[in-house]
């Protein structure tokens, strides 16, 4: 007859608690595991709570260069501005510096070809109020009272005129001026009418010689605008011209003070 093994409820109370204690090591060590897990968890959102806040402290650091930048830029676009307009300036100012160059030029080589005129005392050229005057004594192109030209006279200004008609876009004003002396034995009544008779005179004499009308002017002055004193025989004889001045045009105020330095 088989032994019968029997099983005392002490033997169960050490079994029991054997297992019992085999599950709360198992439970302990998952619980550690979480637990662990968590801490885990808790640092790395720590470090990201970091890296959070230095990345809104960048986000506000590149918002101020990026300000920064901003002014930098627009101050850069002003001096960009700036420096466009100073070199329209200096373009512009060099553009007037080459044109005051060719007019002078071109009034030396008119001074040149006038150089046998001015040696022979029949022309005189100077710088007047910034202008170019031609003088010609009245002696040379009429008789005492008189408007109409000399044969001279005409000879003279048809020189004059070979010069002049080889300046493109310039006016020339002639003006007519007499001494102080009343008008006598003649048809004009007064220093008035005779200066302005000569200018009108001289300029149809000069457009005869092929100078574009439109470019000429006649003035006269009478005995208002002396070159010298007219108390004496040599003052009124300088007073007594015909004066053909190169007007400047509006865009241009030639510095001639060089050229005068030749005259």
């Amino acid at each position: 007859m088989p032994t019968k093994h029997l099983v005392t409820p002490l033997a169960l109370v050490v079994v029991g608690g054997l297992v019992l204690q085999g599950c709360c090591k198992e439970e302990q060590a998952i619980i550690e595991a979480h637990e662990a897990s968590i801490a885990d968890l808790e640092a790395r959102n720590a470090e990201l709570e970091g890296d959070l806040e230095k990345c809104a402290s960048d986000k506000s650091a590149l918002e101020g260069e990026l300000a920064e930048l901003a002014g930098v830029r627009k101050q850069l676009e002003t001096l960009s501005s700036d420096l466009a307009a100073a070199q329209d300036v200096i373009d512009q100012m060099k553009k007037e510096k080459d044109q005051a160059k060719q007019r002078l030029a071109m009034l030396k080589d008119m001074l040149s070809q006038f150089k046998a005129l001015i040696e022979a005392g029949d022309l005189k050229v100077k710088i007047k109020n910034g202008k170019m005057v031609l003088e010609l004594p009245s002696a040379i192109l009429f008789k005492p009272g008189k408007a109409n030209l000399s044969k001279k006279g005409r000879k003279t200004l048809a020189k004059i005129a070979s010069v002049l008609v080889n300046i493109p876009n310039r006016e020339f004003q002639v003006a007519g001026h007499t001494d102080n002396e009343p008008i006598k034995a003649s048809k004009y009544g007064s220093n008035w009418e005779l200066s302005t008779a000569r200018a009108v005179s001289v300029v149809e004499y000069l457009q005869k010689e092929g100078m574009d009308p439109t470019f000429l002017s006649a003035a006269g002055y009478s005995e208002y605008q002396p070159e010298a004193s007219n108390d004496t025989k040599d003052g009124k004889k300088k007073n007594r011209r015909i004066e053909i001045i190169l007007m400047p045009n509006l865009d241009e105020l030639p510095n001639l003070d060089e050229l005068e330095k030749e005259l």
